[in-house]
């Protein structure tokens, strides 16, 4: 199954689509190299001596062995240790309510802020936009927000926002937009300079010298959603040279 996967990886896969177990990659007592293991993520799933696709995308390979599909989606699960950009939807006592996108919200206490204390509480009010880790992300238990890491520093989270504008994009464009390999943010950057926050949730703000500038860039993200690499390049050519 390891070399199956392997040439199937850079192309298209539907739900429903299967791959069986080789001998090769059974478990054997006699055998001196250990056989190769595969590593499920999102998109694929273990079922028995089989490995399933259950969500259309692209196949992706990090080695050495590690497989998942890389598809344009929009609902976002919480998961531990990621950073998004959140809504303050009801303040209650000791603990905020945060909109995430999620299907449910999280909870953010007044002292997971940095140099917080019962007495020197944060300004934070309904509406604001918040930068936060998750702490707690598990389907049978309350997401819970934080804005500090494990230091007790805020690391740039916290409130935000102020003259920004707050926007929704999939969150195959947001893994692209931090991918180290990826050179769409420099090239943003070096057209438009401008104050960019990416929430893995597929939340995005931007900032710019002027409200023009920030709805361009604006939507140049969004049209780059369904662009090759040399479609945004020769797009970006002409927005800088103003032939758009």
């Amino acid at each position: 199954m390891f070399s199956s996967l392997k040439d199937k990886v850079g192309q298209v896969l539907l739900p429903g689509d299967e791959f069986s177990f080789d001998t090769e990659d059974t478990i054997s007592l006699t055998a001196h190299v250990k056989p190769e293991k595969v590593v499920c993520g999102p998109g694929l799933r273990r079922s028995g001596d089989r490995l399933q696709v259950c969500k259309s995308g692209i196949l992706r390979h990090k080695a050495p062995n590690m497989f998942w599909m890389d598809s344009q989606q929009r609902r976002y699960v919480a998961v531990k240790g990621e950073t998004v950009i959140g809504i303050v939807t009801v303040k209650s006592g000791d603990i905020f309510k945060v909109d995430f996108g999620g299907s449910e919200q999280a909870s953010l206490s007044y002292l997971a802020f940095e140099g917080a204390t019962k007495r020197n509480r944060p300004n934070v009010q309904v509406g604001d936009l918040v930068f936060a880790q998750f702490v707690v992300a598990n389907k049978d238990m309350e997401p819970e927000l934080v804005c500090v890491d494990s230091g007790g520093r805020a690391n740039g989270m916290g409130v935000f926002g102020g003259g920004g504008l707050l926007f929704t994009v999939s969150l195959g464009l947001v893994r692209r937009l931090l991918s180290p390999q990826g050179d769409l943010m420099q090239d943003l950057q070096q057209l438009f300079p401008c104050e960019l926050v990416v929430g893995m949730n597929g939340r995005l703000w931007v900032r710019s010298s002027s409200p023009q500038r920030t709805l361009i860039i604006a939507n140049l993200l969004q049209s780059c959603e369904t662009m090759t690499a040399p479609q945004r390049k020769a797009l970006f050519t002409r927005v800088a040279q103003g032939t758009l």
